[in-house]
């Protein structure tokens, strides 16, 4: 029940935030802003008890494929919710909060009996770092696709209202480098949090994500610097970083797909 009304909430938010970029719904824009950005905050706030309520288990994290995908649509919803700050940015935050929406659904799916074994506070913290830094640059992801979109627009120079919804392409790589910085950051505190807190971090079964996560943050690195000395932008960036984060999708779901199907080791 929660779910469908988050749900509703982003998606009635999302679709109000399009709107007031297009001309026609300027003289009501004031007031759709305000119904949107109220809808979508409280949506935030209601998202993030019921993920809360759904993960925290008393024996310890429930991280199913419904609960990761949630968590991953929270981030959206608070870059969705910093995107309508901004007037240009906010069909791309209409956006994003309909995909938080179809995320945010997924809470609580399938419904866990228990969280699994008992695992340490230690790599609890490790994990939950691990998750937010994948679900950051997963959030980066989509706005690189978006970038993309609209450099493909801007150069068959289609000329339609939905022009109205892209922010200046310029603003558009500015959010995604922000975005990167940010992932990149807290991919590293990961990384390093599991060198500390993982007993078997570098252990053969393990190799394979820690091999991939660390090519990905050299890619993301890598990226940050072209940009700071040599003002990569335009395509070169936006498909590096998704290649980064290709590369960081095989790390985790590559490596606890050889683990769990083909080895039959716990991913913990």
């Amino acid at each position: 029940m929660f779910q469908i009304t988050i749900f509703l909430m982003y998606v009635i938010a999302g679709v109000l935030l399009a709107l007031t970029r297009l001309p026609r719904f300027a003289p009501r824009s004031k007031t759709m802003l305000g119904i949107a950005t109220m809808l979508g905050l409280g949506g935030f706030v209601w998202h993030a008890w019921t993920l809360w309520m759904a993960i925290i288990l008393p024996d310890g994290l429930s991280l199913s494929i419904g609960n990761t995908a949630s968590f991953i649509g929270l981030q959206i919803a608070l870059v969705a919710l910093f995107g309508a700050l901004q007037p240009t940015l906010r069909g791309l935050a209409g956006g994003l909060f309909i995909l938080a929406a179809a995320a945010a659904a997924l809470t609580g799916w399938p419904t866990p009996t228990s969280a699994g074994d008992p695992i340490s506070w230690q790599i609890q913290v490790h994990v939950l770092i691990s998750l937010f830094a994948y679900g950051l640059l997963s959030v980066g992801a989509i706005v690189a696709l978006f970038a993309l979109v609209q450099e493909k627009r801007l150069q068959a120079r289609k000329l339609s209202p939905v022009n109205q919804l892209f922010a200046p392409m310029e603003t558009t790589e500015n959010l995604l480098f922000g975005i990167t910085a940010s992932g990149f950051l807290v991919l590293l505190f990961a990384v390093f949090s599991g060198i500390a807190f993982v007993d078997d971090f570098f252990a053969r079964h393990l190799v394979h994500k820690t091999a991939l996560s660390l090519l990905a943050l050299l890619l993301f690195g890598v990226l940050l610097a072209g940009r700071q000395f040599a003002g990569w932008r335009g395509k070169r960036a936006v498909y590096l970083y998704l290649w980064g984060f290709v590369i960081l999708c095989m790390a985790y779901f590559g490596s606890r797909y050889v683990l769990e199907e083909i080895l039959g080791r716990s991913w913990s």
